[in-house]
């Protein structure tokens, strides 16, 4: 694809917005051949950015498996960060996502997001 010769020097430099959008592209494979651990890659520069959209997608990624190791602690706590700034869809992952997990897998999660928070405010 044609744009990411501009866009990835931006993304690589710090464009969370550019860096979302080059998830998107690997994610769902738009003119270059899908890779889901590279959509991850840039999806978790973006949500580390504190990006909702990014986050979100990240959380999903990590309940599929999608081109990282299944974890549904780390969904949950990508799912609850983007929740906290008020995206839907976020909250709908998050909901029906604990609803898989045991009290102590939730608490796990609930406290890895308190502590990103912390680290990121």
């Amino acid at each position: 694809m044609e744009a990411l010769k501009y866009w990835r020097p931006l993304a690589e430099q710090g464009d969370a917005e550019l860096q979302f959008t080059i998830g998107l592209i690997y994610n769902s494979g738009q003119g270059v051949p899908q890779d889901y651990a590279e959509a991850a890659r840039w999806f978790r520069l973006a949500a580390e950015q504190g990006d909702a959209h990014a986050q979100d997608n990240l959380g999903l990624m990590y309940e599929k498996g999608w081109g990282v190791q299944q974890d549904y602690i780390q969904a949950l706590m990508w799912f609850n960060l983007a929740a906290m700034q008020g995206y839907e869809k976020a909250q709908k992952g998050r909901d029906f996502l604990a609803r898989k997990m045991n009290p102590d897998q939730i608490t796990k999660a609930e406290f890895i997001a308190r502590d990103w928070m912390a680290k990121h405010q």
